[in-house]
């Protein structure tokens, strides 16, 4: 069997696979793990832009796919005209405050030399930091007063939320470009200490700072951009085409909105991995692998290495950020209690390895088939215990452990995935091309 027919292969066995649950389970679900799966391929690209191209070790996804979360509801979420009533001037003064301080320590950064620049850096750093508390706090504790069981937050801009995805990899690589210009220096194992750490304090403002985001308290109800249930269950032609198929309308509609956002989802993620292929196999992908396997080589023919990587890890990032703004809307919620590390960070990188590094179609494979394994290595677990325990008493405590165990065959499950691809396909299931 040749590489290619190899590679349609897997990817016919994992439409297969979807196939079967939907048959054998049901096609909402089915599709529900189809929608989460082409979102995880696309966040496995960016990891692969960064990891496959130019070997950075970024392992702050998380921090990336919160902010693209962050974007869905400042730009979908309807404004909170109460909030800014109450304390929307004094946010767009700290904000004034916090730019004229970044900008005063900009300019005498590059204007000056020495201990004068580290003198006064600090004292505008200090001086900045008071001021714009003097605004920001007063300004805070007034917006999240108002209405703050429904509220408490100034809302968005009340736009579109597809908008929103383009926002989402702006957000991520405008942190992406200030996490770079401190980290990309470091040394691979410290680079990756550094990014989970910002990617953890990113987390943990966003849990924290109610009048942006409502903190743990989310924000549900954010706008689709497929139509409702419901709508369509009022449809006359809907409804006719559910009598036609025998099914009932409320699995037709659900099914309608899933299959609409596949197609969005699939949109992007053939957009994404189009532009990822030209970049590979351009002279700049070229350069990029050049850096990765050799960087003293490289910097020795001329090469900005540190401008380079700084350059991968930006538009990585922004892959990333878009895949979070789309997750958010397909929940139509943001919980930043709900990003943790092994969703969106070990899940992500386990996409990539078991896919294969530097290869974008691995990295699309691997994000399809590892969520889907992830989903249902949980119920698969269930049954395989109540197989297991089909002969014993029902009040066994050997039985009601094993089944109450189910619940932890995921890590298993990814555990072993991980372990058999390492030893019988170290360069993954579809590996770079050389």
């Amino acid at each position: 069997m040749t590489i290619n027919t190899r590679n349609v292969a897997m990817f016919a066995t994992m439409a297969a696979l979807l196939l079967f649950v939907g048959i054998f389970q049901s096609w909402t679900l089915s599709l529900t793990i189809l929608n989460l799966c082409l979102i995880s391929a696309i966040m496995a690209l960016g990891v692969n832009i960064q990891w496959g191209y130019a070997g950075l070790l970024n392992v702050g996804v998380m921090g990336f796919a919160a902010l693209g979360g962050v974007a869905a509801v400042l730009v979908s979420a309807p404004p909170v005209n109460k909030a800014w009533a109450a304390g929307g001037t004094g946010i767009a003064l700290s904000a004034l405050c916090l730019l004229v301080t970044v900008a005063l320590v900009t300019l005498v950064y590059y204007r000056t030399r020495g201990l004068s620049r580290i003198m006064l850096i600090t004292l505008i750093s200090i001086a900045g930091y008071f001021i714009t508390r003097i605004f920001f706090d007063p300004a805070v504790s007034a917006i999240e007063k108002v209405d703050s069981a429904l509220t408490g937050y100034l809302g968005g801009l009340g736009l579109p939320i597809v908008l929103a995805w383009a926002v989402g990899g702006v957000l991520a690589a405008g942190a992406a470009w200030i996490v770079g210009k401190i980290t990309l220096g470091l040394r691979s194992d410290y680079l990756a200490i550094a990014t989970l750490g910002i990617s953890e304090i990113i987390v943990a403002m966003l849990k924290n700072e109610d009048w942006l985001t409502r903190g743990v308290k989310n924000v549900t109800g954010l706008p689709r951009p497929v139509p409702y249930e419901v709508d369509l269950q009022q449809s006359a032609a809907v409804q006719a085409w559910a009598d036609s198929l025998g099914m009932p309308i409320i699995d037709l509609t659900s099914i309608i909105v899933k299959l609409s956002y596949a197609g969005l989802f699939t949109l992007v993620l053939l957009i994404v991995l189009f532009l990822s292929e030209r970049a590979l196999n351009s002279p700049w992908g070229r350069m990029m692998r050049a850096i990765r396997d050799n960087e003293v080589s490289a910097e020795a023919m001329g090469k900005d290495v540190k401008g380079r990587h700084l350059q991968v890890f930006i538009l990585g990032s922004a892959v990333i950020g878009i895949a979070g703004a789309m997750l958010v809307t397909l929940d139509s919620q943001f919980t930043p209690a709900s990003y943790q590390p092994l969703r969106f960070t070990f899940l992500i990188w386990v996409m990539v390895i078991v896919g294969g590094s530097g290869n974008n179609w691995g990295a699309v494979l691997g994000g399809v088939l590892i969520w889907f394994l992830w989903v249902e290595a949980e119920p698969l677990g269930t049954w395989l215990m109540d197989v297991l325990t089909a002969g014993m008493a029902d009040d066994s405590p050997l039985r009601a452990h094993l089944i109450d165990s189910a619940a932890h065959m995921r890590l298993m499950v990814m555990g072993l995935i991980l372990i058999l691809v390492l030893r019988f396909a170290p360069q993954g299931l579809i590996p770079e091309r050389r």
